[in-house]
């Protein structure tokens, strides 16, 4: 790969800007529990970085549930809206606002692709005061396809006016990460401490400390 290429920079948001994913498995274990289910945490982790709806497709399908897929991402999303709507604050990913601030003193455009729904966004971006930071919001069911269909991140690339591999994405999940690399993008993986340590194959780079991020967009940013 050519180096000094890279214009933009894409971020996934549930545990790359915002700690969100502990308030998920709450979440959906509470409505899991509700249908008399009980997965493993093997299987949980398998549907991280999913869209609600894909997620709730497979689970319907894997364990017979009677309601539909769209019927079931509803209700989910319903639950994290109550939730998150009753919380006073969200935490950010520690350092998260020292990269952002200086990622745009210099100028590069930023934007969010999440394959959480577009409310869902919208209500933890604003209410952390990060929404300001990025040019796009972006959500997996404006394509219609989740992750790690790289759909959104080809979308996302088009609103900033950019090339596919001109853009470096953040991800901490492995179906973000197969996203971001089918989409012909730069990954670099976050690890987050509630994802695996294990270094995903597919990623470029690796952090587990945003203060380690300047150092590797100077390896590909175009200044």
């Amino acid at each position: 790969m050519n180096q000094k290429k890279i214009k933009a920079i894409i971020f996934d948001m549930d545990g790359v800007l915002v700690n969100s994913e502990p308030h998920h498995v709450i979440i959906e274990k509470s409505l899991l529990a509700s249908l008399g289910l009980n997965i493993s945490d093997e299987e949980h982790r398998s549907y991280l970085g999913k869209s609600s709806q894909q997620m709730w497709k497979e689970v319907r399908e894997k364990h017979g549930l009677l309601q539909s897929a769209e019927e079931l991402a509803g209700l989910n999303n319903d639950e994290i809206i109550k939730h998150f709507s009753g919380l006073s604050q969200l935490e950010l990913m520690p350092g998260v606002t020292d990269v952002l601030n200086k990622v745009r003193d210099l100028g590069i455009p930023m934007a969010v692709a999440s394959s959480s729904d577009p409310g869902t966004i919208e209500l933890m971006l604003t209410k952390t005061g990060l929404a300001g930071y990025f040019l796009y919001l972006v959500s997996c069911a404006i394509v219609g396809k989740s992750k790690p269909d790289p759909g959104v991140y080809i979308y996302t690339a088009g609103l900033l006016s950019v090339n596919p591999e001109e853009c470096i994405v953040i991800e901490d999940s492995g179906n973000g990460i197969m996203a971001a690399k089918s989409a012909g993008m730069v990954c670099v993986e976050y690890n987050n401490n509630h994802t695996t340590n294990q270094v995903h194959p597919l990623a470029d780079e690796y952090i587990d400390d945003y203060s380690k991020l300047p150092v590797i967009l100077e390896k590909y940013l175009v200044l």
